[in-house]
Order: structure tokens, then C-alpha cells, then sequence
């Protein structure tokens, strides 16, 4: 994805982490297991914690402009459905075998952080 792609999927990703907390607060801990909401609530975590991660990585992505910020970023977009999206799955069907799927979306996550680290330390900056 371009910066332009990557900070509107961030902004809806970001939208959709504020929704998916509302969900789970007030409507899901009425209708899942106390174990599950904590994974629900895992997910919302990653996917937060990523969305403005992607928005810094857009923001430095101005100042340098370096394909590794725009990597990371669109691995982190890919890391955010494969981990947060099985954890949404798993914790509302209760179907365990989602959980396979999790630590996919856990690597994509550490290899945007080494990407992005690459992306600074071939950098200019003082």
C-alpha cells in the first residue's frame, strides 16, 4: 500500500479498535466467557497499538521518505487481520483452532519492528 492507502486503512483499523472495545465492554461480556473476553480484549490491545503505529511510520515516512516505513507499515496492516481478526474469531465462536492463526499476525507484527528498525538505521537522522 502508498502512504495515502495505508493512513486511510489505519484510520479505519483505528475506528474499528474504538468499535470492537465498545462491543466487547458492553454487549459481548454479557454473552462470552470471562477467558474469551481476555482474548477479545487482546486483540483490541494489538490492533490499537499498531494502527498508531502506522501513523507514526506514515508521519516518519514524510520526513524520510524510506520503503521500509511503508513496509512496516502494511506488514503491521496484515499482522493486525491475521492476529487480531483469530482472536476476535476464536474468543466469539469459541473455536480454538483459530488460535493457529494467531501467531502469523504475531511475526508480521516483529518483522515490521525490524523493518521499521532497518528503515532508521539506514537513515540519515542525526
Amino acid at each position: 500500500m502508498k502512504l495515502k492507502s495505508l493512513l486511510l486503512v489505519s484510520g479505519v483499523l483505528s475506528f474499528l479498535g474504538v468499535a470492537f472495545g465498545a462491543i466487547g465492554s458492553h454487549l459481548l461480556k454479557n454473552f462470552i466467557l470471562p477467558e474469551l473476553l481476555i482474548i477479545y480484549e487482546t486483540g483490541i490491545r494489538y490492533q490499537i497499538y499498531h494502527s498508531l503505529a502506522i501513523i507514526l511510520l506514515s508521519l516518519l515516512y514524510l520526513k524520510i521518505p524510506s520503503f521500509e516505513f511503508l513496509f512496516a507499515g502494511n506488514l503491521f496492516v496484515y499482522g493486525i487481520l491475521l492476529f487480531s481478526g483469530s482472536l476476535y474469531i476464536l474468543s466469539i465462536t469459541g473455536i480454538r483452532k483459530f488460535g493457529m492463526i494467531t501467531p502469523i499476525g504475531g511475526v508480521l507484527f516483529l518483522l515490521g519492528w525490524l523493518v521499521m528498525l532497518k528503515g532508521v538505521w539506514k537513515s540519515k537522522l542525526d
